[in-house]
């Protein structure tokens, strides 16, 4: 189950989700949570790589990359929320806490 974490950008002051734990909704729905979070290259990335798979495999590599994938996507999200220049936002507890499962410094 995924955990989510208050993220703010320190110099621009916009804030978002950063999620850490398996990702339900990437494991029903794919790649769209990627859109819907603006994630445009890893939703196009994704993509492709889902349907090259699925020719390839007649779906099920498709299947078993999404299950993949999903325990996998939201701390790449996150890892890039930080990259970006965001930070947690949380209480004290709650950001060592993430801190500690994306193996990043609160």
């Amino acid at each position: 189950m995924a955990t989510s974490i208050k993220m703010r950008n320190p110099e621009t002051g916009l804030t978002k989700q950063g999620f850490y734990g398996f990702s339900w909704t990437t494991f029903f729905f794919g790649m769209f949570p990627a859109l819907f979070r603006g994630d445009f290259l890893t939703f196009i990335g994704t993509f492709v790589i889902l349907i090259i798979l699925a020719v390839i495999t007649f779906g099920i590599g498709a299947f078993i990359a999404m299950f993949v994938w999903a325990f996998m996507y939201n701390k790449y999200y996150t890892r890039k929320l930080i990259e970006k220049g965001y930070r947690f936002d949380g209480t004290t507890q709650e950001n060592a806490l993430a801190a500690e499962v994306l193996g990043v410094e609160a």
